[in-house]
C-alpha cells in the first residue's frame, strides 16, 4: 500500500506521527453517524489521522467503507473504532486485521488475548479513557497508546478536566498519550504538546466541518449554541455521564419520573424497533418487569440499547430536537464550517506560531 500521508516536507516528526504514518499529530475521533469514509478520507488527505465509527456503520457496510478509504487515499493509515458489546464486534476485529489497518480505538475494550491478536497483526490499539486508573489498566492489557478524554469532551465523558487528567496520565504510563476534550484550534495543539502529550484528538470540531455528513440543520444547532451552560451533562439516557447540547427531548427525559421515563424509552424503542430489533412482546415484558421492580432502572436499560438510534435521529435524519446531540463544551466557541483541509492547515499554522513564541520567550529569558 502507498503511504502518501506519511511525514513529508512540512509535516511534524513526532512519536505519534511516526507510529500512525500521518503528517500531523491531529486525530479525528470516531463519532457515531458522523465519522464515515468521506470524513476519514478528508482527514487523511489533510495530514491527520481518522477513525471510522464502526459502532454505527451497518455490519454489511463496514468492509465497503474501509475499502472506500483505501481505494481513495491509497493507504491503510487510518483506524476503525468499535465496542466489544456491539453485535458485529468480531467482524470489525477481523476486518482491521485483514486490511492491515494502522489502528483500532475502543472504550470498553477487548480482553488481553484479543489485544494480543491485534498487536501480532501490526494493528495499534488505542483505547479512550477518562480516568488515570483506566489508562493504567489499558496499558497493562497491551495498549500501544491511550487517548485521554477530559470532562469537557462530548458524548460519554468522565468528570476530570483535561488539564488535570493529562499530567496524571503522563506520570502514570510510558506509552504515547493523545489528549482530547475541549480542543478546536492550534492553541490547543500547542498546549498539549508543550505539556507532554504526543497529539490532540477532536470530535466536535470535525463534526462542524463541511466534510462531515451531518445535516446542515443539525450543524446549525451546534453553531447557534453560544453558552457553555447549554452543553450539559445528563445521566438520563443510559445512567452514565453524557455531555450533550440541551434540547426538548433531554429536558423531557430529565423531568420525567420513573414510570414516564420508562414509557418514553419504550415509545422510542417501538418507533425505531427495526433498528433496535426489539419486538413488541419484548417491550411489554420490559414494561411490566420495570413497573414491578424499578421503572427508572428499566428505562435506563432500554434507552441504553436505544442510544444509537437516538443519535441517528439528530445526526442522520436532521431532527436535532428529537434525539441526542453529543457535544464537547468547545462547540460554544465554534462559529464556522471549514473544510477539514482548511481546519487542519489553520491548526498547524497557529500551533507553529504558538510554539515559536514559547521558544522565543524561553530564549529571551535565558539571554537576560
Amino acid at each position: 500500500m502507498s503511504t502518501e500521508n506519511n511525514n513529508t516536507e512540512g509535516g511534524w516528526n513526532t512519536p505519534l506521527t511516526e507510529a500512525l504514518g500521518c503528517r500531523y499529530p491531529i486525530i479525528q475521533t470516531a463519532m457515531g453517524w458522523v465519522s464515515d469514509a468521506n470524513l476519514v478520507i478528508a482527514t487523511t488527505r489533510a495530514g491527520g489521522f481518522g477513525f471510522l465509527a464502526g459502532a454505527t456503520i451497518p455490519g454489511e457496510d463496514v468492509e465497503a467503507e474501509i475499502k472506500k478509504v483505501i481505494d481513495t487515499t491509497g493507504t491503510t493509515n487510518f483506524g476503525l473504532n468499535f465496542h466489544m458489546f456491539q453485535e458485529n464486534a468480531q467482524q470489525c476485529l477481523d476486518l482491521a486485521i485483514e486490511y492491515k489497518l494502522k489502528a483500532v480505538s475502543y472504550g470498553r475494550g477487548p480482553d488481553q488475548k484479543t489485544i494480543a491478536r491485534l498487536k501480532a497483526a501490526g494493528v495499534l490499539c488505542i483505547p479512550t479513557v477518562g480516568a488515570v486508573k483506566h489508562a493504567i489498566k489499558a496499558v497493562e492489557l497491551g495498549a500501544d497508546m491511550v487517548t485521554i478524554q477530559g470532562g469537557e469532551g462530548g458524548g460519554h465523558t468522565g468528570s476530570v478536566p483535561s488539564s488535570i487528567l493529562l499530567p496524571q496520565v503522563l506520570n502514570a504510563v510510558s506509552v504515547p498519550v493523545i489528549c482530547a476534550g475541549g480542543f478546536s484550534c492550534g492553541r490547543g495543539l500547542a498546549s498539549v504538546l508543550a505539556a507532554g502529550a504526543d497529539g490532540m484528538a477532536m470530535g466536535t470540531r470535525f463534526l462542524l466541518t463541511s466534510d462531515a455528513p451531518t445535516p446542515t440543520i443539525t450543524q446549525q444547532r451546534y453553531l447557534d449554541t453560544k453558552d457553555v451552560a447549554h452543553i450539559r451533562i445528563s445521566t438520563a439516557v443510559d445512567g452514565m455521564r453524557h455531555r450533550m447540547i440541551n434540547n426538548p427531548f433531554i429536558d423531557e427525559l430529565e423531568r420525567a419520573g420513573g414510570i414516564k421515563r420508562l414509557w418514553l424509552a419504550l415509545s422510542s424503542a417501538r418507533k425505531w424497533k427495526q433498528e433496535t430489533g426489539m419486538t413488541f412482546t419484548h417491550m411489554i415484558k420490559v414494561f411490566v418487569k420495570g413497573f414491578r421492580e424499578d421503572p427508572k432502572a428499566a428505562a435506563t436499560l432500554v434507552m441504553s440499547a436505544n442510544q444509537p438510534v437516538l443519535i441517528q435521529k439528530s445526526m442522520v435524519e436532521g431532527k436535532p430536537d428529537a434525539g441526542i446531540l453529543p457535544s464537547g463544551q468547545v462547540a460554544a466557541v465554534i462559529d464556522d464550517l471549514p473544510s477539514v483541509e482548511t481546519l487542519i492547515n489553520d491548526i498547524i499554522t497557529q500551533a507553529d506560531s504558538c510554539l515559536e513564541q514559547l521558544i522565543n520567550r524561553r530564549n529571551n529569558r535565558l539571554a537576560k
